[in-house]
């Protein structure tokens, strides 16, 4: 199985490097992880919404050329549907079952995710309402995806 994060944004602190290298390393047990990471534009302050859309659509059309035909996309969206570890696990399982062997998660830059890459997507996830830095997602995201895995080959993990 290929899991692939595409994000938008550079990690600029050393302690979240550190943890997705770590993931990054335990996932590679289980599955070919890559991280493509993607230049993000510059949000002027008080920017108006054309302004904020035009940024979004910029970012979405570089997330889009990332994407293959026959990926499995699921966007991290705070509208997404809420799912417990398990129901991750299950989701991730299912898709294996029914073949989609390439699977792509999308954290968009600090406005989100454009319409484009919302409408590509297969799924929308969402981990909470709340709104989190994106650079902390990815660290959350490859947590959540080594647990799935984790409770998937019914192997012991912390709770």
């Amino acid at each position: 199985m290929k899991i692939t994060l595409i994000t938008v944004g550079k990690i600029k602190e050393k302690y979240l490097k550190d943890a997705i290298a770590e993931y990054s390393k335990r996932l590679s047990a289980y599955c070919d992880i890559n991280i493509v990471e993607l230049q993000d534009e510059k949000t002027p302050d008080r920017a108006p919404a054309a302004v904020e859309e035009k940024i979004k659509e910029t970012e979405g059309s570089r997330i889009l050329q990332k994407i293959g035909d026959r990926a499995y996309v699921i966007a991290l969206a705070i509208n997404g549907d809420m799912l417990s570890s398990e129901e991750l696990a299950e989701k991730m399982s299912d898709l294996m079952v029914r073949g989609n062997s390439d699977i792509v998660f999308v954290i968009g830059g600090s406005l989100g995710l454009s319409p484009e890459v919302l409408k590509r997507a297969n799924y929308k996830l969402s981990f909470s309402r709340m709104t989190f830095p994106h650079q902390l997602m990815r660290v959350i995201l490859l947590e959540q995806v080594y647990r799935a895995f984790k409770i998937n080959s019914n192997e012991p993990y912390h709770k």
